[in-house]
C-alpha cells in the first residue's frame, strides 16, 4: 500500500476513533473530536492523499457537526488579515516576473562578482541573487525564475577544454558546478524566503496561527529583524556545504562565457522603471508600519493593508505600453490554492482553541517547564525540521505551529524565543526533492544526484537546529 492510500484510510480513521473511544482525562468532548480532525488533516496533508486544498475543507464540515462552532462561525475563521498580505505579495511577485525586473538583479550580482571568478564565486553569486529575490517573492517563484538562467549559464560557461560535447540524448552532467548550481538556487530560495513574511507562504501561515492561538502578533518588521540575520549567516553556510559536497573546483569552468551567456544590453523598459519605486515604497511602508499605525484608527494600517494598496496600484498604474503593470489574466496565476489552504489551517486552529484542545495540549506539555527553555527550543526546532522533511512546509506549519503556540501559552515563555524558531524551522527543508517547491524544481533539471542532495541537506538540517535557535536568541538579546 502506498503512503497516499495509507493516509487516505488513516485520516478518517483517526476521527472515527475519537467518536467511539472515551476522551482522555480532563479533555472536553468537543476537544476530543477536534483532536480526531487534527489527525485526519495531518494524515491527508502529510501523505497528500487528496489535494492539500481539499483537505482544508474538512474544518467547515467537522467543526459544526462536532458542536464546536456553527457553520457561519467556522466560515469566518477561514479569513485573516495575513491572507491579504499573502495575496498582495503574490501580485507583486507576478508583476516583478512579468516586467523582467528579476533579471536585472541577477545580472547586477554577477557584475559585482567580477570577471575573474571561479565556480565557487559563480555559485555564491547565484545563491545571493536567489536569496535576495526570495525575500520579495515566494521561494517557489524564485526557483522558477532563476533555474532557466542557471541552466543557460551552465551551457554557456562549460570550458572549451572539457571533453567533446555529449550526444543530444545523453543525460545532463551532474558533477561539480553542474549539480551545485541548481542545488544552490533551491537551497538559497528556501533560505531567502525566511527573511520576510511574504518570502514564503509558510511564514504567513505561522504568523496567522500564532496570532489566533497565542495572541502573538509578529509584524513584518519584527519578523525581518530575525529573518535577515539568519539569511546572512545561512546562505554562505549552504554555499560552503554544497561546494564541498559537489567538489565544485574539480572541473574547469569559463566564468566569462557564463557572463556572456546571460548578459543583456537592453535598455531599462518603462515597466521596469515604474516597478522599482512601487516595490521600494511597499517595503518602506512595511518597515515603517509600527510607526505609522498609531497615527491612524486602530487596526487600519496593517501589513495586509499595505500589500492590498500595492496590489491595487499594480492594476492602476500604466506600464508605458498602453496597459497596466498587472492585468487580471496574469493575476489569476496567484497561488489561490495555497491561500485557501492557509484558511483551512486557521479554521483548524480556531477549532482547537474554541473546543479547549489547545489549552489541554498546553497543560499536558507543562512537564517541559522543568527543562531549561533553551533545551525546549532546540527540541521543538529539531522536531519541526524532521517533520517538514517528510511533509510539505505548509502542512507542517498548519499542523505543528498550533501545538507550539499552545506550549508557549502553557509555559508562559517568551513567544519569540520558542514560537519564532519553530515557525522558521517549518521552511527549513533541504534533504528530499519533494520537501519544498524549489527542491523539486532543482531535481527536475536532472543535474542533481540524490545521494549528494541528501548529504548536503542533512548537514543543513543539523546545522539548522542550532542556527535557528542561536540567531533568534542572539537577536532577541540585542533588541
Amino acid at each position: 500500500m502506498t503512503a497516499r492510500r495509507l493516509g487516505l484510510v488513516l485520516g478518517p480513521l483517526g476521527l472515527a476513533l475519537t467518536l467511539v473511544l472515551p476522551a482522555p482525562a480532563g479533555m472536553p468532548t468537543g476537544a476530543w473530536a477536534v483532536a480526531g480532525l487534527v489527525l485526519w488533516m495531518a494524515a491527508w496533508w502529510m501523505t497528500e492523499a487528496v489535494p492539500l486544498t481539499v483537505t482544508a475543507l474538512l474544518p467547515f464540515v467537522v467543526l459544526p457537526l462536532a458542536g464546536v462552532s456553527s457553520a457561519e462561525e467556522t466560515a469566518a475563521t477561514y479569513f485573516s488579515p495575513i491572507l491579504f498580505l499573502l495575496l498582495g505579495g503574490a501580485f507583486l511577485a507576478l508583476a516583478i516576473e512579468r516586467t523582467g525586473l528579476h533579471r536585472r538583479l541577477s545580472l547586477a550580482i554577477l557584475q559585482l562578482v567580477g570577471s575573474r571568478g571561479g565556480p565557487g564565486r559563480l555559485l555564491a553569486a547565484f545563491m545571493i541573487a536567489a536569496a535576495i529575490l526570495s525575500m520579495m517573492i515566494s521561494n517557489t517563484s524564485t526557483a522558477l525564475i532563476m533555474m532557466p538562467m542557471a541552466l543557460a549559464v551552465l551551457e554557456g560557461g562549460t570550458s572549451a577544454s572539457a571533453s567533446a560535447a555529449p550526444a543530444e540524448d545523453a543525460p545532463p552532467p551532474q558533477e561539480a558546478i553542474h549539480g551545485a548550481l541548481p542545488m544552490g538556487i533551491a537551497f538559497a530560495a528556501n533560505i531567502g524566503g525566511l527573511a520576510t513574511i511574504v518570502g514564503s507562504p509558510t511564514n504567513a501561515i505561522a504568523v496567522g496561527l500564532l496570532d489566533r492561538i497565542a495572541g502573538v502578533r509578529i509584524s513584518f518588521l519584527e519578523w525581518s529583524l530575525y529573518g535577515l540575520p539568519l539569511v546572512v549567516v545561512a546562505v554562505p553556510l549552504a554555499a560552503a556545504i554544497i561546494a564541498r559536497v559537489q567538489q565544485v573546483s574539480a572541473q574547469p569552468f569559463d566564468f566569462e562565457g557564463a557572463r556572456r551567456a546571460i548578459a543583456s544590453h537592453a535598455a531599462w523598459s518603462q515597466a521596469e522603471r515604474r516597478m522599482v519605486p512601487l516595490v521600494a515604497l511597499t517595503f518602506a511602508a512595511w518597515v515603517t508600519q509600527p510607526l505609522i499605525a498609531p497615527l491612524l484608527p486602530p487596526g487600519a494600517w496593517s501589513d495586509g493593508t499595505i500589500a492590498v494598496i500595492a496590489a491595487l496600484a499594480l492594476f492602476l498604474l500604466p506600464d508605458g505600453t498602453g496597459r497596466a503593470l498587472l492585468v487580471w489574466r496574469e493575476a489569476e496565476r496567484a497561488p489561490w490554492s495555497v491561500i485557501f489552504m492557509f484558511g483551512g489551517g486557521l479554521a483548524l486552529a480556531a477549532g482547537m482553541q474554541a473546543s479547549g484542545l489547545a489549552e489541554w495540549i498546553g497543560q499536558a506539555l507543562l512537564p517541559l517547564a522543568a527543562w531549561p527553555l533553551l533545551l525546549v527550543a532546540l527540541a521543538v526546532v529539531a522536531m519541526v525540521i524532521l517533520v517538514t522533511e517528510f511533509a510539505s512546509n505548509v502542512a507542517t506549519a498548519s499542523g505543528i505551529i498550533p501545538v507550539v503556540a499552545a506550549l508557549v501559552v502553557a509555559l508562559g515563555a517568551d513567544p519569540v524565543l520558542l514560537a519564532l524558531p519553530a515557525a522558521l524551522a517549518a521552511s527549513w527543508g533541504f534533504v528530499l526533492p519533494a520537501g519544498t517547491g524549489p527542491n523539486a524544481i532543482a531535481w527536475a533539471t536532472g543535474r542533481i544526484r540524490i545521494e549528494r542532495m541528501v548529504a548536503a541537506g542533512l548537514l543543513m538540517d543539523v546545522a539548522g537546529v542550532f542556527l535557528l535557535v542561536g540567531v533568534v536568541w542572539g537577536v532577541a538579546a540585542l533588541v
